[in-house]
């Protein structure tokens, strides 16, 4: 009797922890260049202590980069790649025991783009891990989306 009230503890607090909201909040933005061409911008504003990963890490063994998938539509075309444009920080990670590259506080991606259609939709989701110095948050999928007239 004594481990099934333990087991039912552990995975009421297993759940509650899994049922926090995430301390990374997105917001997206598209801004208009000239001929077409877009910048769409991806703004991650950061709780407190956590910190989010960089797309640029050196190893498979630690926490799961930041990365940004696009659908593929006709009459969209990417230019380049996704960039950060915020102060990453880098420097040895105790819980990962490895060097690290993140953001903390704020976070800012962007992609340019080039249509070739009157109005398009530029979507897809983008994946991310948090952490900070004492536990992480599963990766997360979070969907997004661009009118671009």
């Amino acid at each position: 009797m004594k481990y099934l009230f333990s087991g039912i503890l552990s995975l009421l607090f297993c759940a509650q922890v899994f049922a926090q909201d995430s301390p990374i909040k997105w917001s997206f933005e598209a801004k208009a260049l000239e001929d077409g061409i877009y910048e769409l911008h991806f703004q991650a504003d950061i709780e407190g202590e956590w910190y989010l990963y960089s797309q640029f890490l050196n190893s498979e063994d630690g926490p799961i980069p930041t990365s940004f998938e696009f659908e593929k539509v006709k009459g969209i075309e990417l230019l380049g790649k996704t960039e950060e444009i915020s102060d990453v920080i880098q420097k040895f990670d105790d819980m990962f025991a490895m060097e690290l590259k993140y953001f903390k506080h704020e976070a800012k991606f962007v992609q340019k783009v080039k249509i070739t259609d009157q109005t398009k939709l530029a979507k897809g989701f983008l994946t991310f891990m948090t952490c900070n110095n004492e536990q992480c948050m599963p990766p997360t999928d979070i969907d997004f989306e661009f009118i671009l007239k």
